[in-house]
């Protein structure tokens, strides 16, 4: 049997892709990956700062930065749809503030959408 690596396009756009409070989150990443008919994105949002008064609170039960993927839905901009999440081995969350965390949070996402996009090229099924 011969293994085909498949193609997988990368688009970063310039919004949330998930969070209802992430309008007040200073740091956002989102990332649709497409091969053939498959779409997923790949949403990293933290730096939530709902009160506006400069103190940064968690955005989930976790930590202040989360990183998380869901098969896209909603054409023509293929948006998270945040009812069909998927999971990925790896970090999916910050629970510390530190210097450079923006940094730690970018390499989360990074790796996430190189999860991804393994799966994806290799064809392997993505629940």
């Amino acid at each position: 049997m011969e293994n085909t690596i498949r193609e997988v396009k990368r688009t970063e756009r310039g919004w949330a892709g998930h969070f209802v409070g992430a309008h007040h989150c200073e740091f956002r990443r989102n990332t649709l990956l497409e091969c053939g008919e498959e779409r997923l994105v790949v949403s990293t949002i933290g730096a939530y700062t709902p009160k506006q008064d400069g103190k940064y609170a968690w955005v989930n039960a976790y930590g202040f930065y989360e990183t998380l993927v869901f098969k896209a839905g909603k054409e023509p901009f293929w948006d998270a749809d945040t009812t069909r999440q998927v999971l990925v081995e790896g970090t999916w969350y910050i629970d510390k503030l530190r210097s450079f965390v923006d940094i730690e949070a970018n390499n989360m996402h990074e790796a996430a959408v190189c999860k991804v996009t393994e799966h994806l090229r290799e064809g392997s099924e993505i629940k």
